[in-house]
């Protein structure tokens, strides 16, 4: 039985003779949490919209628990539980944060298209949804409306709402992007936490979050993978040094 959850075989996406991603081979083991880095225009949201198929690869295979999916629609590829969050907070403001939490897990009650049915219906998932809540460090913040969260809780926020659909592969998208260090701290303890018994797949530019988070860290470049390691191997790699972090983040490298 494979240990790799997740494999991706030869993928390629061309835009009018653009290639964005180039022969691209990654595996993903289960049970990890694997980073994606690279500078602007590596590849990596055309590979995150490659894996969840908002784009149709040009050609290549996408292998998921054993199936390949590559030809498979976005509806089917979040069933499998393939979940991703985006750059920009993705909840709904005018609602309080259990409410957004409630929503997210509406579809096992089976009503998520009936519109005309009394809100009371979803207080059976009340006491879920505080679970969750208190497992992203949020309860105590159930009844406030999410646009007076601060910006690092909106996205601990939309982690809850991503735990809420069960995923088995969670795809995060530069999770701490915008934040400020008390927020990403909170945000890496959160990262931390919910990787129990799941196997997470994040871009992120944060160097420090990388090296303290990823088992695995793969490199991209103009499409194409430059290196896949440990944050010691890859740190080291004269090839990333040059093309990604430069030199002045070598002495943060060393750090780690």
């Amino acid at each position: 039985m494979s240990s790799n959850l997740l494999s991706v075989e030869g993928l390629t996406k061309e835009f009018n003779g653009f290639c964005a991603v180039d022969n691209v081979n990654l595996k993903v083991e289960k049970g990890s949490i694997h980073a994606l880095i690279g500078p602007n225009g590596a590849g990596k949201s055309t590979l995150f919209n490659l894996l969840t198929k908002f784009l149709d690869p040009s050609s290549g295979k996408i292998i998921f628990n054993g199936q390949d999916i590559t030809r498979e629609q976005p509806s089917q590829i979040a069933k499998r539980g393939i979940i991703r969050s985006f750059q920009i907070s993705a909840v709904f403001p005018n609602m309080t944060v259990l409410e957004n939490v409630r929503i997210a897990l509406q579809r096992k009650l089976g009503t998520s298209y009936h519109l005309w049915k009394s809100v009371s219906t979803l207080n059976t998932l009340n006491k879920e949804a505080m679970d969750i809540l208190d497992s992203v460090g949020l309860a105590e913040f159930s009844d406030t409306i999410t646009v007076n969260l601060s910006y690092g809780r909106k996205r601990a926020l939309e982690i809850a709402t991503t735990l809420a659909v069960n995923p088995v592969l969670m795809l995060l998208d530069e999770p701490t992007q915008g934040m400020g260090h008390e927020d990403i701290d909170r945000v890496k303890e959160l990262i931390k936490r919910v990787s129990a018994g799941r196997t997470i797949l994040m871009v992120e530019h944060n160097m420090s979050l990388v090296a303290s988070l990823a088992d695995t860290i793969t490199v991209l470049q103009r499409g194409s993978i430059l290196a896949e390691g440990s944050y010691s191997e890859v740190a080291k790699d004269p090839q990333v040094i040059e093309a990604y972090m430069g030199n002045a983040h070598v002495e943060v490298l060393g750090e780690h």
